[in-house]
């Protein structure tokens, strides 16, 4: 009724291929692979080729009777809107007409949808009122216009309102509405009666397990539907997939369900009669079973209008209507099959409803086409499913002991092999072969034949056990897994897709009938995977692992259920699961857990352990729920065997579980039983009437508890007798018999597989096999041996023979056939001798050698005199394979002439030898001086011509041999005509190229072999771009910069980041910053192809730098770039405002002399090394590169950015003439000038007045601050003296507010350029003598330069006393001493001597940092000298 989706196949599920010897121990490796294939839930298995049992099933007496699957009815979506339309079409029939799906915009009208989309808007009368119908036919998918909801409201008024008028429970006058002219007919509706069709029921006793009486049927086959079909009295499933629980059987009536054909298909509380009434028939509904129903009359008026009237049986209806739907399950088909007829009606559907033969459908076509089907209301496709077959009565697939079936000696191993499902359960690793009972289906397996589209919905097996599944024979069977952990997930996603389905049926899920789309579950989260299963494959499903799936077509499949000791958890949550749920278990997993702990010394290592872990759990929480009891004040109690009772019999009346281990009963409600979670729940009575049903004492659980520890620790008694076997040294050794004993003690008592264990295998096989070479050795003594070929690869050399009998000695057991073997070397020997005197005295080819050769071949040692022996056969068979090789059929290959060669060398000469090898010399020698020459040129410095290539190529052809570089040339040859092509595109293009595309041509013409004229061209023009480039580099860039070229020369788009800024300059600075040509403006390499990309891309980063700093210096920088906090000396930057310590970033250096008057034109401005990123050259030296750039044949990105660098400082540069040159600023410019030369004159009369030794010391202070050693001089003193010296005077010069701000906007804007300008200097020197003198600034230089000439003087007298010992050592070289005084004398003025030892400068960097105020106590470094 609605589009449907094209299906989405799920990811696949993990497919594991053991080799054999990991398929020989089943659940050793189900455990193995566990970890990745349980995160699936499911997962497929392939035996190995080998692997293929025989179909063991009597296939002329299979007979059985499958299920009816209507597919769209088990789709849980399609089943509500199924049930919907029922409920209408049943409201329709009891007013006598019936259901017709109108078809809009020729498509089936989705009522349900419909229906649904009327109450979410509102309901009727409001979609009416708004006027909203339009917006209903949009949500149902139909197109704007065409007034659709005009026809949508046509319909629901006519089919569904009066639907839910009755509903609501207001008075009925059904009016049909007025029949639209339409070109698509409307569809009738014929409804499932899904309850009616649930009348065969399984049989109410389970024979086969302890499944028995969990629910009652309703409605019955009659005795005939019995007679006919025996398959009914075995019947023990309702419903699909593994098992389901039995239900009753009672024989009814036939006549009962006899209906007349010409009768509408009423509920069986209706009886449909005919009245005559005037000229019109009609039919008259009557409720037979209600009393107050009255005969309903149809009145037909002139008009053809009907209307309805109900006088009594209007409730009767309404109940009839609102009935709710039965719990769901498949009904069972009235035919019986065989395998044959079965398969012919498969096939013969298969291939009719696809119209091409069964076996050549596509698995992908059947899947999608089985996702529609069960998704469509229109298309009711019906199929067949033999499911459920009980092995134990038809006979398993597999092949078993005292079967029917007789079997060939090679297929005996099947029937107790691990992988036959028959075996599987009941493995001494399993937990299921201590249950003695046979549970159908979980110990026993069942048999599936399946057809197309037959299907098993949504499940998980009971007890959360493991289940495996084998495909015997026919097409694939497709599966949907949902791994453990989202179990919950799919159960919630169910019931709030289909809530309607779980109101009917809260335990849906656990009757297994219903499926849903894997898609729909993961478009809500839930993980899906998929899997085909072929035939000899296995599928296994993990515990709590929800599965479904299809049978692609016919085919025959075995199941069966095996818990392994990973399993114990799993299970125990289960049981607590169903208590939860009030659901029937099918064994006590206490009682389970008691009888494996009852034979604990027959478990496995590792299922001991597990059982031991669960019974400590469960013995912890007996004791809790026992002391609840005495609590309560129960005190009474009695022994019951509850293993001895029937299921129903010891089942808690409140949640159904099995009890073993305890139970509350009452003595006046005998019949009432509950758990102790429940002990609240079991009657009114008085607590002293209730008393205790326990299996086990307090004191015998512990017992049991101990039994699995000691079995546990078994294991290191044995472990100790192994070791001390082992022992290389242990004295007496052991037998062999005493190790095989510790072997079959660990086989026995199942100890788990070790190293130790391995060890001990090791050792016995190997004395065995020592035995088993000994034994041979012992036979062949005396020349019994025979010279068998195969014996001969196998036989020991005369040094391996003397190291095995060494290897006898060091065995952990004794073997008495160590003086046979030592009997074989000495005859070996022998022969070695007797052979170095015949072939130094006897001629080649004697007798004698040949029978040595003989008497060789039958000794058990191989001995290398008879190889000299067979020297002269090898020459025969050598001469054959140059004959052959040399016979001119096909080419010989270098690989085949050196190994003939180098066997001819080792050969004893000979005139047939000496000819062969003369010309497998000629002919080797010709081939390689071709391939030397193609060598040369093909890794050679030198390069060759084309044409040289071409002639070396065609010489390789008269040569016969093939000739492994003759491909390699032609491919360069073909690679250099591709690089001439690339080379003349970009010269012929329109623009200059790019230097990327340049480098990338030079570096694969320099790989090519072939010798490129173009070559040297365009290796020039790049050499003349990177020759640029480092000019360029070296004016802008500083030393050791942390930023390349190219993003000195852009602005600095994230200059407001400062974090960013900071981060990315201290990453750079450690080299962890990977610098690309293109990070200046964040371009691709594609786009810093393009010119206008980078100009753009400038421009913009042009104005974010510019609103960045403003954005930077509105709201503060940050600190200094060492990351440390404020202390100590520092200075703010000019352009970002950040605080930075002295001691990590240059500083600017006062002016000399000092006393100019003019403080602000003291050029004392600091830009931090954020903000000031290049040596920021002058603008003419700028334009000189750009003039060597205009020259160059190349396109490079940093030129095109330094174009637009020098274009926005020339536009800044005119900005700043035209702001100078303003009336004001020129005024205060002359105001300015006058101001310096009054305080120049003022200053000179002032040093007037002073003497000349005055002047000379004042101009001393001006020019460096010295210090005395030892004299404690403060530091504040000194400071705040050459702080007053200065005479800092007050704001020089004053203008508008106005001019102010647009002098200061221009400066930061020049700032930010990575260019000198004089216009840059001036501003600052206006903008300075406009704000009050820096006093804190000046202060903080001081200081610095103090410290600068204290640290020189310290620097200058170590190297001093470093150049006097070196003029000691070489005193006796006058030449050497006078250079040394030379260089003493050329110091700079600037530099002193240093002190003779290190401590001297350590006292002197103490002293004058006690001298400075305001320096930090902690290490500061300033220019690399560290100082306090």
């Amino acid at each position: 009724m609605s589009d449907f989706e094209e299906f989405v196949a799920p990811p696949e599920c993990p497919v594991f291929e053991p080799s054999w010897e990991e398929f020989g121990d089943p659940l050793g490796y189900i455990a193995k692979i566990r970890p990745v294939a349980e995160r699936s839930g499911i997962c497929k298995i392939r035996p190995p080729l080998d692997w293929q049992p025989p179909f063991a099933v009597e296939v002329d007496n299979f007979k059985f009777t499958p299920r009816i699957q209507r597919l769209n009815e088990l789709e849980a979506q399609t089943r509500v809107k199924l049930n919907f339309l029922d409920q209408i079409a049943k409201f329709w029939e009891l007013q006598g007409s019936t259901l017709k799906i109108p078809n809009v915009e020729r498509r089936i009208l989705d009522l349900y949808s419909l229906n649904k989309i009327v109450v979410d808007e509102g309901g009727y009368e409001g979609i009416c009122r708004e006027r909203r119908w339009s917006r209903v036919a949009q949500r149902l998918g139909y197109p704007p216009g065409k007034g659709i909801g005009s026809l949508l409201r046509s319909h629901y008024e006519r089919v569904i309102y009066p639907f839910y008028t009755f509903q609501s429970g207001a008075s009925l006058a059904c009016q049909p509405g007025p029949q639209f002219d339409s070109e698509e007919k409307d569809r009738e509706y014929k409804p499932h009666s899904i309850p009616l069709r649930q009348s065969v029921q399984p049989p109410k006793m389970n024979s086969y397990g302890r499944r028995a009486k969990r629910l009652q049927a309703e409605t019955e086959p009659t005795e005939a539907d019995i007679a006919k079909n025996p398959e009914l009295k075995k019947l023990q499933i309702y419903g699909a997939g593994p098992k389901m629980v039995g239900l009753g059987l009672v024989v009814k009536d036939r006549a009962s369900r006899k209906r007349d054909k010409d009768c509408l298909d009423c509920p069986p509380t209706l009886v449909v009669k005919e009245e005559m009434m005037d000229e019109h028939k009609v039919e008259v509904c009557v409720l037979e079973p209600c009393a107050q129903v009255k005969e309903e009359r149809a009145v037909t008026d002139p008009s053809g209008k009907m209307t309805m009237r109900l006088r009594k049986g209007a409730a009767s209806m309404l109940q009839e209507c609102k009935k709710p739907a039965e719990a769901f399950g498949f009904e069972q088909a009235t035919r019986e099959y065989t395998l044959q007829s079965f398969g012919e009606m498969a096939d013969s559907f298969k291939s009719d409803y696809f119209n091409m033969p069964a076996h050549m459908v596509p698995t992908e076509l059947v899947e999608k086409e089985f996702w529609r089907l069960v998704s469509s209301i229109e298309e009711d496709v019906t199929v067949e499913y033999g499911a459920d077959i009980h092995s134990k009565e038809f006979g398993s697939g597999f092949p078993t002991k005292g079967g029917k079936r007789q079997l060939a000696p090679e297929e005996e191993q099947y029937t107790t092999s691990g992988w036959n499902l028959n075996v599987m359960p009941v493995l001494e690793q399993s937990v299921l072969c201590h249950i003695n009972a046979d549970i159908s289906g979980m110990k026993v397996p069942w048999l599936y034949v399946g057809m197309c589209f037959a299907a098993f919905c949504w499940h998980i097996e009971d007890h959360w056990s493991y289940s495996i599944n084998y495909l015997h024979w026919g097409e694939p069977k497709t599966w949907y897994g949902v791994p453990a952990y989202a179990a919950e997930q799919l159960e919630a996603v169910m019931k709030k897709l289909t809530p309607e389905l779980f109101e009917s049926q809260p335990d849906l899920l656990h009757q297994l009938v219903t499926i849903m789309n894997p898609n729909i579950l993961m478009s809500h989260g839930v993980p899906v995977v998929r899997t085909n299963q072929c035939a000899g494959e296995f599928v296994i499903t993990f515990p709590r692992a929800y599965h479904s799936g299809f049978n692609q077509g016919y085919n025959f499949a075995e199941a069966v259920n095996f818990c392994t000791a990973d399993w114990l958890p799993a299970g125990r949550r289960c049981v607590e699961h169903y208590r939860w749920l009030r659901r029937y278990c099918v064994f006590s997993h206490e009682e389970l857990i008691c009888k494996m702990a009852a034979c604990a010394e027959r478990l496995d290592m590792g299922l001991a352990a597990a059982v031991h872990k669960e019974m400590f759990i469960m013995v912890q929480e007996e004791r809790q729920l026992r002391k609840a009891l005495l609590d309560k004040g129960i005190t009474e109690a009695e022994r019951e065997a509850f293993e001895l009772l029937p299921d129903d019999e010891r089942q808690c009346d409140k949640c159904k579980t099995t009890c073993f281990l305890s139970a509350l009963a009452c003595y006046n409600c005998p019949d009432r039983l509950v758990c102790l979670f429940h002990i609240h729940d079991l009657c009114e009575c008085p607590p002293a009437r209730h008393y205790l049903r326990y299996r086990y004492t307090l004191d015998e659980l512990p017992a049991m508890l101990h039994k699995l520890k000691v079995r546990a620790e078994s294991f290191d008694t044995w472990a100790g007798k192994v070791r001390a076997a082992l022992e290389p040294d242990s004295k007496p050794k052991r037998t062999l018999e005493d190790l095989h004993a510790l072997v079959a003690e660990a086989q026995e008592r199942k100890y788990p597989d070790s190293g130790l264990l391995q060890q001990l295998r090791s050792s016995v096989q190997e004395t065995e096999r020592c035995i088993t070479e000994a034994r041979r050795l012992a036979a062949g003594k005396g020349g019994r041996a025979q010279a068998d070929v195969s014996e001969t690869e196998h036989k020991l050399t005369v040094e391996e023979l003397r190291t095995f009998i060494k290897h006898l000695h060091s065995l952990p057991c004794d073997i008495d056939l160590v003086q046979d073997v030592q009997d074989v070397l000495e005859e070996c020997e022998e022969f070695q001798q007797r052979t170095h005197a015949a072939l130094r005295d006897l001629p080649a080819g004697s007798v004698e050698l040949r029978e040595l050769l003989e008497q060789g071949g039958r000794l058990p040692v191989l001995v290398p005199e008879v190889a000299r022996l067979q020297s002269e056969a090898l020459q025969t068979e050598w001469l054959r394979e140059v004959r052959e090789a040399l016979s001119g059929r096909t080419r010989v290959t270098l690989e085949l002439l050196r190994p003939l060669v180098e066997v001819g060398s080792r050969l004893q000469a000979q005139p047939a030898v000496d000819n062969a090898m003369l010309e497998l010399n000629e002919l080797l020698a010709i081939a390689e001086r071709w391939e030397e020459k193609a060598h040369i040129c093909l890794k050679a410095r030198q390069k060759h011509p084309a044409a040289m290539l071409e002639a070396i190529i065609k010489e390789a052809e008269n040569i016969p041999v093939e000739l492994p570089n003759v491909q390699a040339l032609k491919d360069a040859m073909s690679k250099a005509r591709a690089w001439i092509a690339d080379v003349e595109e970009i010269q012929n293009g329109d623009h200059y190229p790019c230097m990327d595309d340049l480098e990338g041509l030079v570096a694969v013409g320099r790989d090519l072999p072939v010798r490129m004229d173009e070559l040297p061209h365009l290796e020039s023009q790049v050499a003349a771009a990177h020759s640029w480039r480092e000019k360029a580099t070296r004016t802008f860039l500083k030393k050791n910069s942390c930023y390349t070229l190219l993003e000195v020369l852009c602005p600095c788009a994230d200059v407001g980041l400062d974090n960013v800024r900071r981060v990315k300059w201290k990453r750079a600075k450690d080299n962890q910053l990977d610098k690309a040509d293109n990070e200046g403006l964040g371009l691709s390499a594609q786009d810093i192809r393009d010119p206008g990309s980078i100009i753009l891309a400038f421009k913009e980063a042009e104005q974010k730098e510019k609103e960045g700093i403003r954005e930077l210096r509105g709201r503060g920088a940050g600190g200094c770039v060492c990351g440390r906090p404020a202390g100590g000396p520092s200075l703010q930057c000019e352009l970002c405002g950040g605080r930075f310590h002295t001691s990590c970033v240059p500083c600017p250096c006062l002016p000399s002399p000092r006393r100019c008057a003019a403080w602000w034109d003291w050029d004392v401005r600091f830009l931090c090394p954020l903000c000031q990123r290049s040596r920021r050259p002058r603008l003419q030296l700028i334009l000189s590169l750009l003039v060597a750039l205009q020259k160059l044949p190349v396109r490079l990105p940093e030129g095109e950015a330094l174009q637009c660098l020098t274009e926005r400082a020339i536009v800044w540069q005119d900005r700043a003439r035209r702001a100078m040159a303003a009336r004001e600023v020129g005024a205060a410019l002359e105001g300015l000038d006058e101001a310096r030369r009054r305080l120049q004159a003022d200053r000179a009369k002032d040093r007037s007045r002073l003497g000349p030794q005055q002047r000379k010391v004042d101009e001393q202070k001006a020019e460096s601050v010295e210090t005395t050693e030892g004299k404690d001089t403060k530091p504040a003193g000194t400071t705040t003296a050459g702080v007053d010296e200065l005479r800092l005077e007050s704001p020089a010069l004053e203008l508008s507010e106005t001019v102010q701000q647009q002098l200061e906007e221009l400066m930061i804007d020049g700032d930010l350029l990575e260019v000198t300008l004089d216009e840059n200097h001036n501003l600052w020197k206006v903008l300075q003598a406009m704000r009050c003198p820096p006093h804190e600034k000046m202060q903080t230089l001081l200081q610095i330069e103090k410290l600068e000439s204290k640290l020189a003087k310290l620097r200058g007298r170590d190297s001093a006393e470093k150049r006097r010992k070196r003029k000691l050592d070489r005193s006796d070289s006058l030449p050497l001493a006078e250079e040394e005084a030379a260089e003493e004398e050329e110091l700079e003025p600037g530099e002193v001597k240093r002190p003779k030892e290190e401590g001297e400068r350590r006292k002197g960097e103490a002293e004058l940092s006690a001298q400075d105020v305001g320096v930090s106590r902690s290490s500061v470094t300033h220019n690399g000298v560290e100082h306090l």
